[in-house]
């Protein structure tokens, strides 16, 4: 069971508002925009659908259930050095790296935490198992918010209506809440990726004429 607490928590982590500077990052969409392949609400609906299933949604939704779990600080190194192998490049690592330390640093200085440094899936398992939060709340919750991160990201490039964002949004927190329920009898043998046209665009974002995501 969950208390207020526990939600309102995790509202806060979890939000457009932490100072983690997730607005910053497009995850490759942006040069999915810019290219064509992206555009407009179904091709975005579409490929956030992909990134969630088959990408970096799912991968990372382990590696924040593992870190939750992990019994020791050998075992959380372990996840972080898995966590930034499968990044596919290196805006992508140093997307997961910066989030997690801006998060490690918030999170720790405002609830006292010892947090390290580790790439952001695992700084957010990691800090929710020191609070005690539900691990599963955890990992539905997460999920919404990065693909919500997405949605924004489309919203301004596309370009996507208010509403057709928040529709996006609507559709996709299903598919939130079931890879969130997957990833709790999953482990580090099931991370996988075959979301290549995301890896093929975070790599192109990389020498992007006009950038205004820092992915």
């Amino acid at each position: 069971m969950h208390t207020d607490a526990d939600i309102l928590t995790l509202c806060q982590w979890l939000s457009p508002s932490y100072p983690v500077g997730a607005f910053a990052y497009s995850h490759g969409l942006a040069a999915a925009i810019e290219e064509g392949t992206v555009t407009g609400p179904q091709d975005t609906e579409a490929w956030i659908s992909d990134v969630l299933q088959h990408g970096s949604g799912l991968n990372d939704a382990l590696f924040a259930v593992a870190a939750y779990n992990a019994q020791d600080i050998d075992e959380l190194v372990g996840i972080d050095a898995t966590s930034r192998a499968f990044c596919a490049s290196s805006e992508r690592l140093k997307e997961t790296q910066l989030l997690g330390q801006a998060f490690a640093t918030v999170t720790g200085d405002t609830w006292e935490l010892d947090l390290k440094q580790f790439t952001y899936p695992v700084s957010v398992g990691h800090a929710a198992r020191l609070q005690n939060l539900p691990v599963l709340l955890m990992t539905k919750m997460f999920l919404q918010a990065f693909a919500s991160n997405l949605v924004a990201c489309a919203t301004r490039l596309v370009p996507l209506g208010q509403t057709d964002a928040q529709r996006l949004i609507r559709n996709l927190t299903p598919l939130c809440a079931h890879i969130a329920d997957g990833a709790q009898q999953g482990g580090l043998d099931d991370v996988s990726s075959t979301a290549f046209l995301a890896d093929v665009a975070s790599m192109k974002h990389e020498t992007q004429y006009s950038r205004i995501f820092r992915t």
